[in-house]
């Protein structure tokens, strides 16, 4: 069972810029190899700290002003809709020795970066990586295509130590998913029409099975609704944060 250190924190970041950058909150979670914090901004973006690194997963300047963000050390993309994908803050924060992990699809923005394609497994900075298959089966657009079509984004899983973390990206409940084995932590999207219902992480959660579950990316889809589903689930933690 997962042993937590502290959660619901506060971090301030180093300046307040002119856009009264609000502090985040943090949950800090105990793994074989030391703690792992992971600071929630907002959306689908989010960073972890971790043996003195700093992981960035999908940076949008317009939830946080980057530069009074910490440096990335590494840099995790999903795919390349703006919200995921946004060079002015992938620029403040990517140092000379950051590594950043990306689809096939981002890599004509973002020059320099591990291209990952579904299904992947990699190692980077010491950190054990797996693309997982990130896609829409129900929603899509009025024409038929899917808002995320198969085969071009990614979720991650990342191996913390004993931990095993994984930031979902934008899609649904799919096949490659429900899938996954030993997942101590998920991160599920849940805005609608874009990627999940409150039903479908739930059904997600409990084929997979994670200790934690972070509905992120969420918007205006109301949460309760998730955490109803799976209130006679005690073996799957709901943990609702600012992720909207």
């Amino acid at each position: 069972m997962l042993k937590e250190i502290f959660t619901a924190a506060f971090v301030l970041c180093m300046a307040v810029p002119a856009m009264a950058q609000a502090p985040f909150q943090t949950d800090t979670l105990a793994t074989s190899q030391g703690h792992l914090t992971i600071t929630f901004i907002g959306h689908g973006t989010l960073y972890f700290t971790f043996g003195g690194m700093v992981i960035h997963v999908d940076p949008w300047t317009q939830l946080a002003d980057y530069a009074n963000l910490p440096p990335a050390d590494m840099i995790l993309i999903t795919h390349e809709h703006r919200d995921h994908l946004d060079p002015e803050a992938i620029k403040a924060i990517r140092t000379d020795s950051a590594s950043v992990v990306l689809t096939e699809t981002c890599a004509g923005q973002i020059a320099g970066g591990i291209i990952m394609n579904n299904g992947d497994l990699d190692t980077v900075r010491g950190l054990p990586i797996e693309a997982v298959a990130a896609y829409n089966i129900v929603h899509v657009h009025g024409n038929g295509e899917p808002f995320h079509p198969p085969g071009v984004g990614n979720g991650y899983i990342l191996t913390f130590g004993d931990l095993r973390v994984y930031v979902a990206g934008d899609t649904e409940n799919t096949p490659e998913m429900k899938a996954l084995g030993d997942i101590d932590v998920a991160f599920l999207p849940m805005n609608l029409p874009y990627t999940m219902t409150p039903r479908m992480v739930a059904a997600a959660a409990q084929a997979f099975r994670p200790n934690i579950l972070y509905p992120y990316h969420y918007g205006d889809t109301d949460v309760s609704e998730l955490v109803a589903l799976l209130k006679d689930d005690p073996e799957i933690e709901v943990r609702i944060r600012q992720m909207q």
